[in-house]
């Protein structure tokens, strides 16, 4: 039988098979030399025979309780970070080689991890290059762009053309900065330098970073909230993100549309709702929008390159906080931000 494999296990039916040999015989004894009191003495030998019983019983379960609190720990040190963490199995047995199995999934999981990792840092390396290599002649056409629109005042053709150029440019421009941040951000290369900010007047800084844009395009810009909130946190990385969701609503938003910007602070958290009321996300874009260069089948927006509400996402994660979107195709979108209250 597999289960006698384990040496405990056999140790443990001997003691009792030791144990009822010595009680058959000690009653055997007692009723073949007709000792007075006889059945006293076997009642006595039975009582002592299940006490040693439980004890031994006792002790092995004690043992093996022992061995998967270890074993608990162990696990509990490996999903803390220590790649180092395995079950003891020098034994033989069930249990031992479910542990075998265990440190088995551990190793295929650690090298997975190890080549996830490595290919991460390839990927980082890689945009993070490409992303510099670009800036040089971005800078030179944006130079050459605007000694071209110079040259050709009184031709409206090439000033059309220079200035489609030049926007163009400059959305090669966001992308490749975007890239650069969130390849920053992946590597840990960034420490957060976070203070006590005022919220209104951070969202008043938005406000002014977005009203030469609200008013060329006839939107509306709402600022709503209490003056007292504050919140603790890196001011530029947090402008950062919640520019990004701003621009994404002027992004999908018609003429005469409007952008709301709410704040609101509770016991033990600082919420922060950004509403539009332009076309919605699909239903089924809900779910990737956050996810990196993607593009919905359903868009017809040509503006965006999918980088925006990744950052977004990556920032506010950075400072323990949690965004949710709804969306009504039509109606509109509303982005929920949501950011702990660090207690003393």
């Amino acid at each position: 039988m597999k289960i006698l494999v384990n040496r405990k296990i056999k140790s443990l039916f001997g003691w009792m098979l030791l144990l009822i040999v010595a009680f058959t015989l000690l009653s055997m004894a007692f009723i073949v030399f007709e000792i007075e009191n006889a059945a006293l003495y076997i009642l006595a030998c039975s009582f002592l025979m299940s006490v040693l019983i439980l004890t031994v019983i006792y002790r092995y379960f004690k043992e093996q309780n022992g061995i998967m609190e270890a074993a608990v720990l162990q696990i509990r040190e490996y999903i803390l970070g220590n790649k180092n963490a395995r079950l003891e199995c020098n034994d033989e047995g069930e249990l031992y080689r479910l542990f075998h199995e265990v440190n088995a999934l551990v190793a295929i999981l650690n090298a997975h991890a190890e080549k996830e990792e490595k290919a991460k840092t390839f990927m980082k390396g890689i945009i993070s290059d490409i992303s510099h290599q670009l800036k040089t002649p971005l800078a030179a056409l944006n130079v050459y762009t605007a000694i071209i629109q110079e040259e050709a005042k009184g031709m409206p053709t090439i000033q059309e053309f220079t200035s489609l150029s030049e926007q163009e440019l400059d959305r090669i421009e966001v992308l490749v900065q975007n890239l650069l941040k969130i390849t920053k951000l992946d590597a840990g290369a960034i420490t957060l330098e976070k203070a006590i900010e005022n919220v209104p007047d951070m969202m008043r800084s938005i406000e002014k970073h977005f009203f030469y844009r609200a008013k060329q395009e006839e939107k509306q810009l709402l600022l709503f909230g209490n003056d007292t909130v504050t919140l603790f946190c890196d001011r530029n990385w947090f402008l950062e993100a919640i520019s990004n969701i701003v621009k994404n609503a002027f992004d999908h938003t018609k003429k005469g549309s409007s952008i709301r910007i709410e704040w609101k602070q509770f016991a033990s958290v600082v919420q922060i709702i950004i509403a539009d009321n332009g076309s919605g996300i699909h239903s089924e874009d809900l779910y990737h929008i956050f996810k990196r260069f993607y593009r919905s089948r359903f868009s017809k927006d040509t503006q965006g390159v999918g980088l925006g509400l990744s950052l977004a996402k990556t920032i506010i994660e950075a400072h323990n906080g949690t965004i949710q979107v709804n969306s009504e195709l039509g109606v509109g979108t509303t982005f929920t931000i949501n950011f702990l209250i660090p207690t003393k």
